[in-house]
């Protein structure tokens, strides 16, 4: 049976109208620090316009559903797998298909990027907010690179742990990035790609004063790969910015202020990790239970990450061990031995899936007044 052209439309405008209420009324993914804006971002994405599998319409429908507040297309220049079916000289197409979809939806914002497709060394190379991809497309990386920064695009090295191109999954810089990082013509590097994490990458992001990135760099379906539907997310890049407008996420993307949630973690530089945990994380006094020196504390975690905690300090818990999971936009009660009965109280906490290095938690001291 064949479905009327309008009643296609109908129930896509549904669809797009629906996700455009959930992610009204959805609370935010993680509490931004007083006077600033966390703003989700995913900058690698592909479309069939390059070697993914699905129209730019989708990405946007994608990232609407899940509540994004920024996504960048970003297409590989040199790969085009699917030019016999699809040729297109115009390496900005996909972005305009998409602008030309979302329309003046202020729910998202969407901009214009390439992926510079070589073999290492440079390997991939991201481009963001570029003016015109087509200028990109040089017989060699490096002046595709200068072009991408004469544009005054953010630019990043993407998965640099890829087996393709490291068979070791190790990643490290070539003389080529090490060349680029000195000219400022590289400012970021992804630490999370798709389903995996680098903790080798991490290190050469701090090491190197590299913003810190983790994408989706997805290819097929956000609901198939991270099993969205089943509570699972895309990783995603959070820029602290001053205001939502592009010129200042810009700003703050060169200046390296980002959080990166990945699976049940975040990671990122130690000022943004300790700003984001400590204003995610709060304690209130419940009082001391009658005739007892046992203080009863709600512990309530404003985000969308459960917070995996490990109590550091001398006093012991009445019902839980020191290790606690407070779940996603919940409070946890317990109650703590404070041997006599005080006016105040400091618990010391480390966040076991929050990382501000390989193999480095924050450790956050919250006080509660009894």
């Amino acid at each position: 049976m064949r479905i009327p052209m309008k009643k296609i439309l109908l129930l896509l405008t549904l669809f797009v109208s629906q996700a455009m209420i959930a992610q009204k009324t959805r609370p935010p993914f993680f509490k931004a620090p007083e006077g600033m804006q966390l703003l989700s971002t995913d900058l690698h994405i592909h479309t069939v316009f390059s070697d993914g599998s699905v129209w730019p319409d989708i990405r946007v429908q994608e990232a609407l559903r899940e509540g994004l507040d920024l996504i960048a297309l970003t297409e590989h220049l040199e790969y085009q797998p699917h030019k016999k079916d699809l040729p297109h000289p115009n390496r900005n197409r996909s972005y305009e298909v998409a602008s030309a979809h979302l329309g003046s939806n202020d729910l998202l914002q969407l901009i214009n990027g390439s992926e510079i497709t070589r073999n290492m060394a440079p390997g991939h190379i991201n481009a963001v907010f570029v003016q015109d991809a087509n200028k990109l497309l040089h017989k060699d990386s490096l002046t595709g690179i200068e072009e991408a920064n004469k544009q005054g695009a953010f630019v990043f090295w993407n998965h640099p742990h890829w087996p393709a191109q490291r068979a070791d999954g190790i990643a490290r810089l070539d003389p080529f990035h090490e060349d680029l990082i000195a000219k400022k013509l590289l400012h970021g590097i992804e630490v999370v790609n798709e389903l995996t994490y680098s903790e080798e990458a991490f290190q050469l992001a701090l090491d190197n004063n590299l913003t810190i990135l983790g994408t989706s760099d997805i290819h097929g379906l956000t609901d198939w790969l991270f099993e969205i539907p089943e509570g699972g997310h895309r990783p995603m890049t959070f820029v602290l910015s001053k205001d939502s407008s592009e010129a200042e996420l810009k700003k703050a993307l060169f200046k390296g202020a980002t959080v990166v949630w990945y699976k049940d973690m975040i990671l990122g530089k130690p000022e943004n990790i300790n700003a984001v945990v400590r204003h995610n994380l709060s304690a209130a006094s419940k009082g001391y239970m009658p005739n007892t020196s046992i203080a009863q504390v709600a512990l309530t975690n404003h985000s969308a990450l459960p917070m995996q905690l490990e109590y550091l300090g001398p006093l012991s818990f009445q019902k839980q061990s020191r290790f606690i999971t407070v779940p996603p936009y919940e409070t946890l009660m317990f109650e703590i031995r404070t041997k006599t009965q005080v006016e105040a109280l400091t618990l010391h906490f480390k966040i076991q899936n929050a990382w501000l290095g390989p193999k480095q938690n924050p450790i956050l001291p919250i006080k509660v007044f009894l």
